[in-house]
C-alpha cells in the first residue's frame, strides 16, 4: 500500500452460511451435519477499493447490498472469508451507536469503557472528557446507569464518545441522523470539521443529498458487487437505475462499471432504441435544436432510462412573457413544460421534474400527483403537453433540470421514462441570500 493511501481493500469476500434451525449450526460447528444443512449467502463478492488519505467516499446501495459488511470488515468488527484490507491510520468508528456500552455502568464509566476498547489510556480520556459531556449534552443524567436513559439520550453520549476520539480516520454508517433536529446539525457541523481538518472519511448513507455535499467520491455496491465507483452525481444516478431494476446489472463476477457510453446504449437498447449518442438516437430521444431552448441549453450526455411505455419527446422553459428560454429571472414566474407520447396503455402516468445544482443535490421539485393535477388513464398513442407554472425564488446560479414519467403498476413503482439533468437552467439575480432558497424577507430598523 503507497503511502498516499489510507484504505486499501484487495478482493474481499464475505460468505454468510444461513442456517434454518439453531441445531443445525451447532451440529455443523462440531462436525456433526454429515450434509449440508446451510445455504450460502455472499455478502461481499471479490471487492476491491482504495480510500486516499484526505478524501472523503461515501458507499451507496440498496439493503443487502454489503455496505455495512465492509464497513465491519475495515473496523475489524467481522473477519473476511478471503482477500485482506490494510488500514493506515487511527480508526474512530460510528456504526451500531452504543456497542460496547454497559447497560449497568454510569455514563461516565461507559465513556472510560468505550475509550479504552478504543486503544485510549485514561489520561487520554480524562483530556476528552469535557469535550465529550459538552457535545452530548444530557446534564445529570451521566451520572445515572445507562439503562435509564432514553433512546435519544443514549445515541448522543454514543455518538459523543465515538465523534471525540480526534482519528485520523473516520468510519460512519447511517449515523448522522440521530437525536433531535439540533443535536443533528451538531453531528454535520463536527463532520464538516473533521473534512475541513483533512481527515479521511468513509460512511454509508441513504441521505443521497449528504452524499453528493460532502464526498468527493462514491461507492456503489449491489448485492455484494462493486458495482462502480467515480463521482457522486454519477453513481447516484445509476443507483436510481438500479432502484427501479432498470440498470443492466454485471454478472457476479464481473467488478467493472461500465463506461458512460456502454451505460447509454444499454438503458436506450432497454426502450428499444440505440445508442444516445449516435444521430438516429439523437433523432428518436429528443428533439432537435431548433424545437428545444437552444444546443448549448442540452446536456448531449443526460442519462436516459424507462421501459418505454411512454417517451419525452420535447422538454424547455419558459419566462413570464410565454418567451422559451434556460435562463429565468429571480423572482419572476416561470413554467417548466414537458411534452409525452405513450406507447403503451398506461393505468396513471405521473409526470415529474426536479432541479438539482451543480454537485448533483435535489434541491426541489414536484409531480403531477403531488398537485393533483392530472390522475387519468391514457391510452396507446395519446399525446400529452404537461406544464409547471411557479415563481423563481431559487439564488442565482447554474442548475440542471430532470422530468420523469412513471407510475405504479400492481403497486410496483415503474420508471416509463426519465431525463436526467437534461437540461440546464441559469437563475438570473442581483441580490443572493443565504442558502438555496429567497424566502423573499422585509427588513425593517426603527428608532428606539
Amino acid at each position: 500500500m503507497d503511502k498516499d493511501t489510507a484504505i486499501e481493500v484487495k478482493n474481499l469476500t464475505k460468505l454468510y452460511k444461513l442456517y434454518d434451525k439453531p441445531i443445525d449450526r451447532l451440529k455443523d460447528s462440531l462436525g456433526l451435519a454429515g450434509k449440508k444443512k446451510f445455504k450460502e449467502h455472499l455478502a461481499l463478492n471479490n471487492v476491491s477499493l482504495k480510500v486516499k488519505k484526505g478524501e472523503t467516499v461515501g458507499i451507496i446501495g440498496t439493503n443487502g447490498s454489503g455496505k455495512s459488511t465492509i464497513l465491519k470488515i475495515i473496523t475489524g468488527v467481522l473477519t473476511p472469508t478471503s482477500g485482506e484490507v490494510t488500514v493506515d491510520g487511527h480508526i474512530s468508528a460510528l456504526l451500531e451507536l452504543g456497542a460496547g456500552f454497559n447497560m449497568e455502568y454510569n455514563g461516565i464509566d461507559n465513556i472510560y469503557l468505550n475509550g479504552m476498547m478504543i486503544g485510549f489510556s485514561e489520561e487520554e480520556i480524562d483530556k476528552r472528557l469535557s469535550a465529550i459531556l459538552e457535545f452530548a449534552d444530557i446534564g445529570d443524567y451521566v451520572y445515572q446507569p445507562v439503562k435509564t436513559y432514553s433512546s435519544g439520550m443514549f445515541v448522543r453520549l454514543a455518538f459523543a464518545v465515538a465523534i471525540n476520539i480526534d482519528p485520523e480516520i473516520l468510519i460512519v454508517d447511517e449515523a448522522l441522523s440521530v437525536g433531535d433536529v439540533f443535536f443533528q446539525a451538531k453531528c454535520y457541523h463536527k463532520f464538516e470539521e473533521f473534512k475541513k481538518q483533512g481527515k479521511t472519511i468513509l460512511f454509508v448513507s441513504h441521505d443521497l443529498s449528504s452524499i453528493s455535499k460532502y464526498c468527493d467520491r462514491a461507492v456503489l455496491l449491489n448485492q455484494g458487487v462493486l458495482l462502480g465507483e467515480g463521482t457522486p452525481k454519477k453513481m447516484i444516478d445509476i443507483y436510481k437505475q438500479v432502484l427501479v431494476g432498470q440498470y443492466p446489472l454485471p454478472k457476479a463476477d464481473a467488478a467493472n462499471l461500465l463506461d458512460d457510453d456502454e451505460v447509454r446504449a444499454a438503458a436506450a437498447a432497454a426502450m428499444g432504441g440505440a445508442d444516445r449518442g449516435s444521430d438516429q438516437a439523437a433523432d428518436e430521444s429528443k428533439p432537435s435544436a431548433q424545437d428545444s431552448v437552444s444546443a448549448a441549453a442540452e446536456n448531449p450526455d443526460a442519462l436516459e432510462y424507462g421501459n418505454g411505455a411512454a417517451r419525452i419527446t420535447e422538454y424547455f422553459a419558459t419566462d413570464n412573457k410565454g418567451i422559451r428560454t434556460n435562463s429565468i429571472i429571480k423572482g419572476t414566474e416561470f413554467t417548466v413544460h414537458m411534452k409525452v407520447r405513450f406507447d403503451r396503455d398506461v393505468a396513471a402516468p405521473i409526470f415529474a421534474f426536479t432541479f438539482k445544482n451543480i454537485m448533483g443535490i435535489e434541491i426541489t421539485g414536484t409531480n403531477s400527483m403531488v398537485e393533483k393535477a392530472f390522475l387519468d388513464p391514457v391510452k396507446k398513442g395519446d399525446e400529452k403537453e404537461i406544464s409547471f407554472t411557479q415563481k423563481m425564488t431559487l439564488q442565482g446560479g447554474e442548475y440542471l433540470l430532470s422530468f420523469g414519467v412513471t407510475g405504479f403498476e400492481q403497486n410496483d413503482f415503474t420508471v416509463y421514462h426519465r431525463l436526467y439533468d437534461v437540461l440546464n437552467i441559469t437563475v438570473v439575480s442581483d441580490k443572493n441570500t443565504v442558502g438555496y432558497y429567497d424566502m423573499e424577507s422585509t427588513c425593517k430598523v426603527v428608532d428606539l
